[in-house]
C-alpha cells in the first residue's frame, strides 16, 4: 500500500473579485501511513477539498511537495499510484450509460467493460448497467460513483463528503458498502467530513483542521474494531469520548 507525505510551504488563493489574496496553508505537514483511513475534519471554507485537490494533482499551484512512498516489498508503475477521488456529487457524465461511466478510467483496457460490470455487481447495481444517470436515485447514483472509484483498484481513494445529502439510512447504507469494499480492496484513505459520528464509524484516524492558515489543532487514533464499528452505540460511545 502507499503512504502519503503532503509538505505544504505555501498555498495561496489569488485575489479576485475584489476579494484580497488569501493564505490557506503556511509550513504544514501531514502523514498518511499505508492502510490508514485518514478522516479530515474542519470548519467550512478551511481548504479540506483544496487539500485533497492538491493530493489529486488537480491543483498544482503550491509551493512545497506531496511524495507517495510505496510500503515495503511493493513498488509502483511508471505513472505512479492509482489515485481514484469520490467528489461531493457523484459527477456521472448523463449522456453515457451506468457501466460506461463505471469504465471511464481504464480507458483502453480492453478487459474494461467486464471489470465494470464486476463493480456493478459488488455495489449492487448490475441490473441498471444499461440506465442512464437521470434515472437512478441520489443514493444509487452514489454508488455508481463509489464503483468507479473502486473499479481502479486504486492505492489512494480520495473522498471530498461522497454522502452529503442523503438521509441517515442511506448514508448508514453507503458507510457499510465502503466498509465492505475496502476490505476486499484495501487502499490509503482520505476523506473529508463535517459529520463527527461518521469520521468515527469510518476512520482509523481524525485530523482536525483549524486556524487560517490551517493548522492541525488534533490529531487523534480511533482503535474501534470492524465489529465494533458495526455497533451504532459503541461509535456514539466513542464519539462522545474523542468530541465530548
Amino acid at each position: 500500500m502507499t503512504g502519503i507525505i503532503l509538505d505544504i510551504a505555501e498555498k495561496r488563493f489569488p485575489a479576485a473579485a475584489g476579494a484580497p489574496a488569501r493564505l490557506i496553508y503556511s509550513d504544514f505537514r501531514l502523514e498518511v501511513a499505508p492502510f490508514g483511513f485518514l478522516v479530515l475534519l474542519a470548519p467550512s471554507g478551511l481548504g479540506k477539498t483544496t487539500l485533497l485537490n492538491m493530493v489529486a494533482g488537480l491543483d498544482p499551484d503550491f509551493a512545497g511537495g506531496i511524495r507517495f512512498e510505496p510500503s515495503p516489498g511493493r513498488s509502483f508503475s511508471a505513472e505512479g499510484p492509482r489515485i481514484a477521488y469520490a467528489f461531493q456529487s457523484p459527477r456521472l457524465l448523463p449522456w453515457r450509460r451506468v457501466r460506461d461511466n463505471v469504465a471511464l478510467p481504464l480507458g483502453r483496457d480492453p478487459a474494461a467493460a467486464e471489470k465494470a460490470m464486476a463493480m456493478l455487481r459488488e455495489v449492487g447495481l448490475e441490473e441498471q448497467a444499461d440506465a442512464y444517470p437521470e434515472r437512478l436515485s441520489l443514493g444509487q447514483q452514489r454508488r455508481v460513483a463509489l464503483a468507479r472509484a473502486f473499479v481502479l483498484d486504486p492505492d489512494v481513494l480520495l473522498m471530498d463528503e461522497p454522502f452529503v445529502s442523503l438521509d441517515e439510512a442511506g448514508a448508514a447504507r453507503l458507510r457499510d458498502l465502503l466498509r465492505r469494499l475496502l476490505a476486499r480492496r484495501p487502499a490509503t484513505v482520505m476523506f473529508v467530513t463535517h459529520d463527527s459520528r461518521e469520521a468515527v464509524e469510518l476512520g482509523t484516524r481524525i485530523v482536525r483542521l483549524d486556524g487560517v492558515p490551517a493548522r492541525i489543532v488534533a490529531d487523534i487514533p480511533v482503535g474501534l474494531s470492524a465489529d465494533e464499528r458495526r455497533n451504532p452505540a459503541l461509535v456514539e460511545e466513542c464519539r462522545r469520548a474523542v468530541f465530548g
